[in-house]
């Protein structure tokens, strides 16, 4: 009993370590409600969509959006205050930022439309891998803690495109670096 109790305090030393380790001002804290995602943001391979999403949480842009789009085995998409999967912020749609980075478990990666360059505040992180994606989507970022949250969300089906009746939410986004 002991010796499991110090091994899953030895884990979350190093779970907490590890995600401190990362840089405060390319940090994302998602809060949910029932814990905190870690985000690293990687600024090196999609500086200004890295950009918008730090401005946007600052803004208190995803404070309460839904995880309006959640298909198991796939991608958990959120970043429409409407819910709608149509909706994003004010500002100009982005420049795809495609790069290498595959599309593996724990990576966040922008959403848009059918045209590469209308990625604006939507985003989606991965269940599994999508080799399908790759170079299609812009990678931004990577899960470093607290994916099992994402894995515990509502989910929709693959025969509704994902969408999920009373979904649950980002409580509120910010840099680690704000405190």
């Amino acid at each position: 009993m002991i010796s499991r109790l110090l091994a899953a305090a030895a884990m979350a030393l190093c779970t907490t370590a590890y995600a401190a380790a990362a840089d405060p001002e390319n940090t994302l804290i998602l809060e949910l409600e029932d814990g905190n995602v870690i985000i690293e943001l990687l600024p090196d391979l999609a500086p200004n969509h890295v950009e918008r999403i730090k401005t946007l949480a600052r803004e208190g842009f995803y404070d309460g959006v839904p995880f309006h789009r959640v298909i198991p085995g796939f991608m958990a998409q959120t970043g429409d205050p409407t819910g709608t999967g149509a909706g994003g912020s004010d500002y100009p749609d982005l420049k795809q930022e495609f790069n290498n980075e595959p599309h593996v478990r724990g990576i966040v990666s922008m959403a848009r439309t059918m045209d590469p360059n209308s990625a604006n505040s939507q985003f989606f992180i991965m269940f599994d891998a999508a080799p399908s994606l790759n170079r299609q989507y812009t990678v931004f970022g990577r899960v470093l803690d607290g994916m099992e949250y994402i894995d515990g969300l509502k989910a929709g089906t693959m025969q509704n495109n994902g969408a999920v009746s009373n979904p649950d939410r980002i409580l509120k986004a910010r840099i680690g670096a704000d405190g």
